[in-house]
C-alpha cells in the first residue's frame, strides 16, 4: 500500500492520485511531480504557509473559498488557482455540494515562469472555460504516469506542456460574478452549433435560435476562445466539408450544395479562409495519395 506524502490532505474521499517524480532535478526546467483528483469532506480546511512545489488546482464540482494574498476568493466550477514555495494559502469547502478538484504539482524554473505568465501567481484564482477539457487532459496524464514504460516520464512532461498551453487557450477574462453564467451560456451555444452546424450559415441565425444578439454571442466566444462565434461555426462546417472531399470523394460542387452555398466559388473562398488551400487542391492531393 502506497503511503501518501505529508502534503496530501486526509480530509478527502473518492480520491485518485499518481506520483511520478518526488525527487525532481533542480537542473530540469519543468518536471511533473504528482497529481490527483479528490472530493472534499464537508469540513475540509487546508492551511499552509508554503508548499514544496508549484501546484495548479481547479474545481470541477461544488464550491469553496480560497484565502490568498490577504483576500477571500470564491471558488466555483471552472475556478483555477496556483501556489508554491513561500505562498501562504487556505482552502476550505462550502457544503452541501462538496468540492471536487483536480491538481498537478510541478517543479523547475520554467514552472515558475509559465505560471507567472498565465497570471496564476497573482494571489487570486482565474476562470477557465470548458473545464471538462482539463479533466480529459488530466486523465491522459494519469494514465501515462502509471505506465511502466521508459517513455512515460517524457510523455507526461509533454502533456503537462500541452496542459499549460490549454490554460492559455481557455483563460477567461470576466468579473467573477459573471463567469459561471457566461460559461453556461457559452457551453449551450457550443452544443447547439456542434449539433446543427449544417443548419446555420451565419452568427445571426445561431443568435436568433438562442435568443441573444449576434454581438453578445460573438463577444462570448471571443472571451472563451479568443476568436468570434463565426470562426467556430465556419471551422466545423469546413471540417465536415474536408471529410466529404477526402473520405467520400465528393466533387467540390456537390459539397458546396450540401453545405448550402449558392455556388462552388463561394464555398471555395470559405474553405480557403480556414485551411489556406482551395478544396479542389485538397481533393487532388488525397486522391493522388490513394492512387499510389
Amino acid at each position: 500500500m502506497t503511503v501518501d506524502p505529508d502534503f496530501v490532505s486526509r480530509q478527502t474521499h473518492d480520491a485518485r492520485r499518481f506520483y511520478l517524480n518526488l525527487q525532481p532535478s533542480q537542473a530540469q526546467p519543468l518536471s511533473l511531480v504528482c497529481g490527483g483528483v479528490e472530493r472534499m469532506d464537508a469540513d475540509y480546511v487546508v492551511e499552509r504557509s508554503s508548499f514544496p512545489y508549484h501546484a495548479i488546482e481547479w474545481v470541477s464540482e461544488g464550491r469553496g473559498i480560497l484565502e490568498m494574498g490577504g483576500k477571500e476568493h470564491e471558488l466555483a466550477v471552472g475556478s483555477m488557482f496556483a501556489y508554491g514555495p513561500g505562498i501562504p494559502h487556505r482552502i476550505r469547502n462550502l457544503p452541501p455540494e462538496n468540492m471536487r478538484k483536480y491538481y498537478l504539482d510541478l517543479a523547475g524554473t520554467e514552472a515558475t515562469e509559465r505560471l507567472t505568465e498565465l497570471g496564476l501567481l497573482d494571489g487570486r484564482p482565474v476562470t477557465i472555460g470548458r473545464p471538462h477539457e482539463f479533466v480529459e487532459l488530466w486523465n491522459l496524464i494519469d494514465r501515462e504516469a502509471r505506465d511502466v514504460g521508459e517513455h512515460s516520464h517524457s510523455i507526461c512532461e509533454m502533456l503537462t506542456c500541452v496542459f499549460l498551453r490549454k490554460i492559455q487557450q481557455r483563460l477567461v477574462s470576466a468579473p467573477a460574478g459573471e463567469s459561471s453564467e457566461a460559461s453556461q451560456t457559452f457551453e449551450m451555444a457550443c452544443h447547439l452549433i456542434g449539433e446543427r452546424f449544417l443548419d446555420f450559415r451565419t452568427v445571426e441565425e445561431v443568435a436568433a435560435e438562442l435568443g441573444f444578439s449576434p454581438v453578445y454571442l460573438s463577444r462570448l466566444f471571443k472571451r472563451f476562445t479568443g476568436s468570434g462565434a463565426y470562426r467556430y461555426l465556419l471551422r466545423l462546417r469546413m471540417n465536415y466539408a474536408a471529410e466529404l472531399l477526402v473520405e467520400r470523394g465528393l466533387q467540390v460542387s456537390a459539397v458546396a450544395k450540401r453545405l448550402g452555398y449558392a455556388d462552388a466559388f463561394q464555398f471555395s473562398r470559405a474553405f480557403k479562409r480556414v485551411y489556406g488551400v482551395p478544396p479542389s487542391s485538397l481533393a487532388k492531393t488525397f486522391s493522388a495519395k490513394a492512387g499510389q
